[in-house]
């Protein structure tokens, strides 16, 4: 990837689109938000396949975040909170619980932040039954 400076900050050109990257929300997506996007996306895409190789039910997950800074450190991230809200049908909670820990193991994000950056994983159903 190449970044070229830009008015507030720096830009690439990637196979999907442009993207923006800039300290002030005004120019783009800040580089904290980007972390925890990959962090949070590349979860919920292994979990994915991990329910779908279980043939579970999910009809959606939607994943919610929450981040932990710490101003006395160059603002630095500290701690992601994932919480993956997963709707479907007979979605067994223990399965659940299996497929996250794999989820945990398998996502290459995760394991390239941790241990620096503490990322909890929670989850809930919704019964679509």
């Amino acid at each position: 990837m190449e970044f070229k400076m830009k008015e507030g900050g720096f830009t690439t050109d990637l196979a999907y689109g442009k993207l923006h990257i800039s300290g002030d929300e005004q120019y783009g997506f800040r580089p904290y938000q980007l972390l925890t996007a990959s962090i949070a996306v590349c979860s919920g895409g292994v979990l994915r396949k991990i329910l779908e190789k279980k043939r579970m039910q999910v009809e959606d997950i939607t994943i919610q975040t929450n981040v932990l800074r710490n101003e006395q450190e160059a603002n630095r991230l500290e701690k992601v909170e994932i919480h993956f809200i997963i709707k479907g049908k007979e979605l067994p909670e223990t399965q659940i619980k299996k497929a996250m820990e794999l989820t945990r193991k398998n996502c290459s994000m995760v394991q390239s932040v941790i241990p620096a950056i503490e990322v909890m994983e929670t989850f809930e159903i919704i019964s679509t039954e």
